[in-house]
């Protein structure tokens, strides 16, 4: 459902077929993305995305100076534009959950809030790089930061401000969001976010709906939905066929016999059709691989259920709260770079038990953190990019092993895009390394949620994740040192910010259910298919080796232990690669009659 428009106001511009055409100099929306627009003598701003500001608000933008603050200063996920005849200006949001992009088209600035528009647009190709990236470096977003799947158009960076000019030169953007700590308790603030970003969706439809999974994120989504609606809140729990009291149903119960009837609890049984891996030439096409392409028939299954059964339009997530509530182990080169030694050497202790894993290589990793810059991290992951870092130890940019079907082609393409990070000034100088981390890292769960949205938005369904609005997450990382849980603890922030409303024993709970099970079921059950189709289109650009990744499917479906992630990405992105072959690529007409761009 994207919004875009160009830097130069001309006549002849095109626009997608089917696009509306704003009250705005050469803007268009495709779709039901929330669009709202001022004018005030030449100057003309729109608000795209849900906001929380009211509309005399946003007719004040047009009016005077757009303040620096404004792509977080309401609830919502959000970026502004504004067009005073001489380019156009975009705020982009801090997240990134509502992504803008842009690409240099005859003379001028293309923009949008979908890079597949803008590549048709353009007539762009996939950027193969950026795949090689997506597939062998997923946990290092910062190799690909700026870039789309698709040569040429680019991700505007968030949180800053981006002047696009009207003649297509290059764009300036400078940074206008920074989480330096803030004084006052970080969980009044992650209330007040959190609850606002919620009522913004339950005052825009108060049909919503939302996920109950037992655990600490939805449940306290549920929870706070619930109290702002005049009716039930349909909240539901996805659980494996004929398993009715597993943990997450026994807490999804709790919760809801503590709401007093303000929650409606929809169990919904998962069957054989909505195992992962199943029908991956099925899914819909969306802006880069979405997260929940190997489980698409699950999402895709409850959703439309819940639109034919419950009359859904609006569907809440706590997809992100992870990311933005764990501690990242940086937080103990941190303690060591400020001298706190003795915090340091508890929370280790702390996290060494929970993990079952040596308290002293913590140590020792978190001491040569804190004598590291973020430059000097990337300046040595330049010069070996394949090199094995782990994936939970005290470490700047944490990778995953190079598998041995990746082809030496798409090494090659690894260490060129990290020689290109290496060589990127950091616009966020000076952040504690935890902080930068998790900027880092809830920036790419956010853009790559909003690829879960388009998916849900193929069931008519508008999927939320309140967790990755802006306020919410500047809340979180405005947290000073000493205010900062530790390393070890279950998103205490969260649990003291609604400890008047969630039942104890969801305050109490540190796991959740998982579905680990289904996917060696999954895999295995469609072991055909992924024998005869998957990886074919990565094999063709010459990012793997097909029979050795072929070879890795097999055992892994046989349940040989071997890291999963690789495949499972790789699996992803062909999918995606599958879906952009067979969609006919958006097409984009000129005033013209008949002539198509």
């Amino acid at each position: 459902m994207p919004i875009g428009g160009f830097s130069a106001n001309r006549p002849g511009l095109p626009h997608p077929v089917g696009a509306h055409v704003l009250a705005a100099p050469t803007a268009w929306r495709s779709g039901g993305i929330p669009v709202r627009v001022a004018r005030h003598a030449d100057r003309c701003v729109l608000v795209a995305g849900p906001c929380g500001a009211d509309d005399g608000e946003v007719r004040g933008l047009a009016r005077r100076a757009v303040p620096a603050s404004v792509a977080w200063r309401w609830p919502g996920a959000y970026a502004v534009m504004e067009d005073a005849g001489n380019g156009v200006v975009v705020h982009t949001d801090p997240v990134g959950a509502l992504p803008v992009y842009a690409v240099a088209w005859e003379g001028t600035w293309a923009w949008s809030t979908s890079a597949r528009f803008l590549a048709a647009l353009a007539g762009s190709r996939i950027d193969v790089e950026r795949l090689a990236c997506a597939v062998l470096a997923p946990s290092l977003p910062v190799l690909a930061e700026g870039r789309s799947h698709f040569d040429g158009v680019e991700q505007l960076p968030p949180g800053c401000r981006v002047a696009l000019p009207p003649d297509g030169s290059p764009y300036a953007a400078s940074a206008t969001w920074r989480p330096d700590p803030v004084g006052g308790p970080p969980h009044l603030r992650l209330r007040n976010a959190l609850t606002s970003a919620v009522r913004l969706r339950a005052t825009a439809d108060p049909a919503l709906a939302g996920d109950l999974s037992g655990g600490l994120d939805s449940t306290t989504l549920s929870v706070v939905a619930a109290s702002m609606l005049d009716r039930p809140l349909d909240a539901v729990t996805v659980h494996p066929e004929g398993m009715t009291d597993g943990a997450d149903l026994s807490y999804a119960r709790l919760a809801v016999a503590a709401s007093n009837g303000r929650i409606a609890h929809r169990p919904l049984p998962l069957t054989a059709a909505h195992r992962p891996y199943t029908r991956l030439h099925g899914v819909p096409v969306t802006d880069e691989p979405a997260p929940s392409t190997l489980t698409h028939t699950r999402l895709l299954g409850q959703l439309r259920w819940m639109r034919e059964t419950l009359g859904t339009r609006t569907h809440l997530t706590g997809d992100g709260g992870d990311s933005v509530l764990f501690q990242p182990p940086a937080h103990l080169a941190d303690l060591v770079h400020h001298g706190h030694y003795r915090r340091a050497a508890g929370e280790a202790v702390g996290w060494a038990r929970l993990r079952r894993t040596p308290v002293t290589p913590l140590l020792r990793d978190a001491a040569a953190m804190a004598r590291t810059t973020r430059a000097q991290a990337l300046a040595r992951l330049a010069t070996n990019p394949g090199e094995r870092l782990g994936t939970g130890d005290v470490r700047w940019f944490p990778t995953l092993p190079v598998p041995p079907w990746a082809t030496p082609d798409a090494l090659r393409l690894l260490a060129r895009a990290a020689e290109r990070a290496a060589a990127r000034p950091d616009v966020l100088p000076g952040l504690d390394a935890s902080v930068r981390v998790l900027v880092d890292e809830i920036r790419e769960v956010a853009r790559t949620a909003a690829a879960d949205a388009e998916l849900a938005a193929s069931e008519g369904i508008d999927l939320h994740n309140p967790f990755l609005d802006a306020r919410v997450v500047d809340a979180i990382l405005r947290t000073p040192l000493r205010d900062r849980p530790p390393l070890h603890a279950y998103k205490p922030t969260l649990t003291k910010a609604f400890a008047d409303t969630l039942p104890a024993e969801v305050r109490a709970r540190t796991t959740k259910g998982g579905f680990e099970a289904d996917h060696y079921s999954g895999m295995r059950a469609a072991l055909p298919e992924l024998l005869d189709s998957a990886g074919l289109r990565l094999a063709a650009l010459g990012l793997l080796d097909l029979a050795r990744f072929r070879a890795d499917v097999r055992r892994a479906s046989a349940g040989v232990p071997m890291p999963l992630a690789t495949i499972e990405q790789a699996l992803t992105v062909d999918a995606w690669l599958h879906a952009i072959d067979r969609t006919p690529p958006p097409v984009w007409a000129s005033p013209v009659p008949g002539k198509a761009v």
